[in-house]
């Protein structure tokens, strides 16, 4: 049995402990979404491209960790979440973001629009057929 750090990089170049995550699955590594998916909050880093598409694959159980995301202060992490992980969510499980998802295209701060959140949030938004 490996110690659940075991499924946590230590750095943006630990693929071996990124694909130790992807090989155990959900739910081993359940204790340590939220760190996963920290991950995850530039794409360009090397660990997300394998924490990516095996996160945004596990639906419901995101729902937490993007709720936390979307409530943070990190524009560009919202961007990454927004583009990667939501519209590969069961429909059912992403309309919980979609009040956020809406005010985003509607009354972005100058921040978020500067970082391209209204765009993303509309493409999801079409993604669902809700725009």
């Amino acid at each position: 049995m490996h110690d659940i750090r075991d499924f946590v990089p230590r750095g943006k170049q630990d693929l071996d402990r990124a694909r130790a995550a992807v090989r155990a699955g959900y739910p081993a590594v359940a204790p340590v979404l939220g760190e996963l998916t920290a991950w995850l909050k530039d794409h360009n880093w090397p660990v997300a491209h394998i924490l990516a598409p095996f996160l945004a694959s596990l639906g419901a159980p995101m729902a937490p960790h993007i709720l936390h995301v979307l409530t943070s202060d990190d524009d560009v992490w919202k961007y990454w979440i927004i583009q990667l992980i939501i519209p590969s969510l069961p429909e059912d499980v992403a309309l919980q973001f979609r009040p956020e998802l809406d005010r985003l295209c509607s009354t972005p701060s100058d921040n978020e629009r500067r970082e391209e959140l209204d765009r993303q949030a509309r493409d999801v938004l079409a993604h669902f057929g809700w725009s």
